[in-house]
């Protein structure tokens, strides 16, 4: 049964994680690792710019997206970009020494290029802090297009390979213009919320399929003849639509103080999560997909917890950017996101605690808060 919560819960996280990679990608933010798994090593291929593969790890998985680390960008980031390229490969002290800076101010510089994708941080063969400027080598589609304009080829580079910065404020801008903070705010806020809306989207699909394509069966009460009903796709939609309600009022139940013990009595960790699984999954394949969207809708709408390291903490903490015109510290989104780990940590505990107590009982998983159990069929 931990098996069938793993898969579901992994391949739903790798969903939602896909929606940031495409969404991301859309507005021309530069992505450097799209993961099936847990960050570690890993496996895979490179095409563009972004890496694919399997971690060791392979539970959920992640997007890279660059330019989302929080603060205010740092200086001289122009000059060092510039001095690197230049060089090739340099350590630390050697960009210091070219930009008149110090050795300090080249290190932040450099790490957060390096946070960016434009530079190639240093690796565990190197003695020193050796930097180096990334591999570059023209698509297809970037070569077909400057030869129908009659312009000479792109020009590749190797990793760590030395090249022309004639105009250093260009290149500057060049990179920066991949990065998600150089997009204006409504494409930062789809970003963030993509993932939510993939999963939300994955399981009306899922409903759409159980309800109208699939069907489901009835007994009926006086004869006990079982037959097969198919539902309209708007009546899915209908029914997919009252669940994601449901799910967002639990939820709600959080936040008020006179249904907030209830609400986390009512919720189970990942214990209850294998129990559903493994019950739902021997059902058949009609029962299992039932799960999959409940899940699904369940993790998408606990991601909209204004709550850091959350999408919908992230997503606060842009208004509040937006509405005041100040800039939330990369130490301050820190501090957030621990508590919030902190928070999300007792709740676990609590609910671990209770499923020790009641083992075997057939609960909603903790991210579908409060929220009993509810046949979806009957919603139709």
């Amino acid at each position: 049964m931990i098996v069938c919560a793993v898969i579901s819960i992994g391949f739903l996280v790798f969903i939602h994680e896909g929606g940031h990679y495409l969404a991301a990608r859309a507005f021309g933010v530069r992505v450097t690792e799209f993961m099936l798994g847990l960050p570690g090593p890993s496996i895979g291929f490179t095409k563009g710019e972004t890496r694919y593969g399997v971690t060791a790890v392979p539970l959920g998985g992640y997007a890279k997206v660059c330019g989302m680390e929080a603060g205010p960008l740092q200086p001289h980031l122009q000059e060092v970009l510039a001095s690197l390229y230049r060089r090739g490969t340099a350590n630390m002290e050697d960009v210091a020494r070219d930009c008149g800076i110090s050795d300090d101010e080249a290190y932040n510089a450099l790490e957060e290029l390096v946070e960016w994708g434009s530079v190639i941080g240093p690796v565990k063969a190197d003695q020193y802090n050796t930097y180096r400027a990334p591999r570059v080598a023209p698509t297809k589609r970037a070569l077909k297009k400057a030869a129908a304009a009659g312009l000479p080829a792109p020009v590749s580079y190797e990793l760590g390979q030395a090249r022309e910065v004639a105009d250093p404020h260009a290149l500057y801008e060049s990179e920066y213009r991949q990065q998600y903070r150089s997009l204006p705010f409504w494409k930062r806020s789809v970003i963030l919320l993509a993932g939510i809306f993939m999963n939300l989207l994955f399981a009306m699909l899922v409903f759409i399929i159980v309800f109208s394509i699939i069907g489901f069966q009835v007994q009926h009460p006086e004869t006990g003849e079982i037959t097969t009903i198919h539902a309209s796709v708007l009546q899915a939609l209908q029914a997919g639509f009252m669940y994601i309600g449901m799910v967002i009022q639990a939820v709600a139940g959080l936040f008020n103080p006179a249904t907030a013990a209830q609400t986390v009595s009512d919720s189970t960790s990942i214990v209850g999560i294998a129990v559903m699984s493994k019950d739902y999954f021997q059902a058949g394949l009609v029962e299992a997909l039932e799960f999959m969207a409940m899940i699904s809708v369940s993790l998408g709408i606990m991601n909209l917890l204004p709550i850091p390291p959350l999408d919908g903490g992230r997503f606060v903490v842009e208004i509040f950017q937006k509405g005041t015109r100040k800039t939330v510290s990369q130490k301050a989104m820190n501090y957030m996101s621990l508590a919030g780990m902190a928070l999300f940590l007792g709740f676990f505990v609590i609910m671990l605690n209770q499923d020790i107590q009641r083992f075997g009982l057939f609960r909603s998983p903790w991210w579908m808060i409060g929220q009993r159990e509810v046949p979806l069929r009957s919603l139709l």
